[in-house]
């Protein structure tokens, strides 16, 4: 088991720490207005994590997600029973003053649904597998944020 003194001696500060990089981000990076329901899911999980940015914050997010449907199971008559649902998120951190990019950076995730249900049964099991793949991006976007120290900039 490592001691604080010993991880401090290596260089480590905890992300959320008074040097940290995530304080630094805590409730400061606006996000762009949802035109659908996977960016009103992606910005929902990041504010969850991350905290609302107020008008005039020092960051600002934008962010362009795709999707896409693969079928990956099928019965003997050609009938799709299960589905692989890849998502990608391609951002940029700007600092709002200077309009500089601070950071690039792009993720990618997938999740899947069945469809042996029912029309409903599908139509929810895609709706849930869409709002997962969202909650996985906004935290892989997050983690790289956290990860490229914004604070040094």
């Amino acid at each position: 088991m490592f001691s604080p003194l010993a991880l401090a001696a290596c260089g480590f500060t905890p992300v959320y720490g008074p040097q940290g990089g995530g304080t630094a981000l805590q409730n400061a990076v606006l996000l762009p207005k949802p035109g659908n329901e996977n960016a009103y899911h992606f910005n929902r999980r990041f504010e969850e994590r991350m905290g609302r940015a107020a008008p005039g914050a020092p960051y600002s997010l934008t962010l362009r997600i795709q999707t896409d449907d693969q079928d990956i199971g099928s019965t003997s008559a050609g009938n799709t029973t299960r589905y692989r649902l890849i998502g990608r998120a391609f951002f940029s951190l700007v600092d709002t003053a200077t309009g500089a990019t601070l950071f690039e950076g792009r993720t990618n995730a997938f999740t899947g649904y069945s469809t042996t249900g029912s029309t409903v049964a599908t139509r929810a099991a895609e709706t849930d597998a869409s709002e997962r793949l969202m909650v996985l991006l906004a935290d892989q976007v997050i983690d790289d944020l956290l990860l490229s120290d914004i604070s040094d900039t």
